[in-house]
């Protein structure tokens, strides 16, 4: 039965609680869980990381990630010692007990453990509901699947998988086992995202046949386009490499595969179109009502043996919907923009921060930042018709009750984990769940594929197969994993 709570946004009781282990608490899982420890429903039991701790992973802007953690414990000189950003499992076992601790007004608290292996994680931990996934790609479908099959909820970080076949497979486990799931699309519950939904379906621009998307990334944020190592560095202490590497093909360790920079190689990270795609492609799916694709071509600039290239365009057809046309999408990554429709005056600017999405109708354009903002509609003779001002919801901090904590993120990610944590007790899917974004990471996961190829691909969802595309593209679709991992 669902507690009390779980539909609105009363205080739950200390048996009302979720209990939820971290799987992976590097920078960005270390985030992701001190958000979760200002919500009052989630109780965070467990930690578990292959990196005891270091001080040289990502910071979003100068002292980042450790300002939040001094914001979250009160405590404006933590990590002073640290020479850079800090994580890992003893980091983050410190940051829950330390948190704790000062919201119970104990001098300490011992109740979060501590793993290495996310396997005696899920074997220990009897009382767990469920577990945060923020691993890097190539662990997100193994882990995801094993806690499912353990019995427990999971949130995942995008992309959801690192394949074709993960993504299918973790939708069929999840549906099998009935565990609630989502990923961290947080832009699925934005005003922003809803506001573009409802001008496409309005009929605005008329019949949709073609968007265009267009990202910095990844050259503005990690570098692609790497020839692979050929020596190999100390493994530093407290870091379990062959655990790391886990499903992907054993190598030498070396400082170019991680921290972070792991997105731009193929055994590991899914380059630009895994970091964001599915940001993007979320808004489009919703608003277009789209399925998986059913055909992908790729260019790119030059391409390495194990690692993505710098830039590179994908070209997508979906296919015609009940009384809607087919769609062209094309992807474009690395700083590459589509082409000015021809019309527009030369003063504007067609991109939000250098990035943006182009929707392209019967009667005229509809033109946004990547992230649904700035709407902009334009005739099909280049003339703004309409402009949207700016949605601007308050920050609000995830515990009301400690404004001292400051805010954390916005309401529509409040809204983002309520949503899996009401799944998780019995509530409607949340809008991320597996089986919503399966088709899209399907998409999205074939695309790399056509990168990697430089084929033309023709994809057969239903059979699950290629119709058109080599036996080395075929082969692609699901990885080989490294004995003994499985998930299957």
């Amino acid at each position: 039965m669902a507690p009390r709570w779980a539909f609105g946004r009363a205080a739950p009781t200390a048996s009302d609680k979720l209990t939820v282990g971290c799987i992976g608490v590097g920078s960005q899982g270390l985030r992701v869980m001190m958000d979760l420890l200002r919500m009052p429903e989630v109780q965070v039991v467990a930690v578990c990381d292959v990196n005891r701790q270091s001080s040289d992973y990502l910071d979003w802007g100068p002292n980042e990630l450790r300002n939040k953690v001094r914001l979250l414990l009160q405590q404006p000189g933590w990590g002073s010692s640290f020479s850079g950003p800090a994580a890992g499992r003893d980091v983050a076992q410190s940051v829950v007990n330390t948190f704790y601790a000062g919201a119970t007004g104990k001098s300490s608290y011992n109740g979060c453990a501590s793993y290495e292996d996310f396997r005696e994680l899920l074997s220990k931990e009897k009382d767990l509901d469920a577990v945060v996934v923020s691993t890097p790609d190539h662990w997100h479908a193994l882990i995801a699947i094993a806690a499912m099959r353990a019995g427990k909820h999971v949130y995942s970080q995008k992309p959801m998988a690192h394949s074709v076949w993960e993504a299918r497979q973790m939708a069929t486990v999840a549906k099998e086992t009935g565990r609630a799931t989502a990923v961290s699309i947080f832009n699925a519950q934005t005003p922003e995202s809803g506001r573009v939904i409802d001008i496409v379906h309005s009929d605005a621009i008329g019949a949709v046949s073609r968007v265009d998307i267009w990202t910095t990334r990844a050259s503005a944020f990690w570098k692609q386009g790497l020839r692979t190592p050929v020596s190999a560095d100390p493994i530093p202490t407290g870091f379990n490499w062959d655990m790391w590497l886990g499903p992907a093909p054993m190598r030498p360790y070396n400082h170019a595969y991680l921290p972070f920079v792991w997105r731009a190689w193929y055994d590991y990270g899914c380059g630009a179109i895994g970091d964001m795609g599915e940001y993007g492609f979320d808004t489009i799916v919703r608003a277009l009502e789209l399925g998986p694709a059913e055909q992908v071509y790729a260019s790119s600039t030059e391409l390495f043996p194990d690692c993505y290239p710098v830039a590179s365009t994908l070209h997508y057809r979906f296919p015609e919907r009940a009384g809607k046309p087919a769609v062209e999408l094309n992807w474009y990554d690395g700083g590459i923009k589509p082409e000015r429709p021809a019309g527009m005056a030369p003063d504007v600017d067609i991109s939000v921060g250098g990035e943006g999405v182009m929707y392209t109708g019967e009667r005229g354009r509809l033109l946004t930042g990547y992230m649904a903002q700035s709407p902009r509609l334009f005739e099909s003779n280049g003339r703004l018709a309409r402009s949207w001002p700016p949605l601007m919801p308050p920050d609000q901090p995830f515990q009301p009750s400690r404004p001292e904590l400051g805010p954390s993120a916005t309401a529509a990610d409040t809204a983002h984990y309520m949503e899996w944590i009401k799944a998780c007790h019995g509530g409607p899917p949340a809008s991320t769940n597996y089986e919503f974004e399966r088709p899209i990471v399907e998409s999205l996961m074939l695309g790399n594929v056509a990168i990697r190829t430089q084929e033309l691909l023709q994809w057969d969802t239903t059979g699950f197969r290629l119709t058109r595309g080599s036996e080395r593209a075929s082969a692609l679709l699901k990885p080989a994993f490294r004995h003994p991992w499985s998930a299957s």
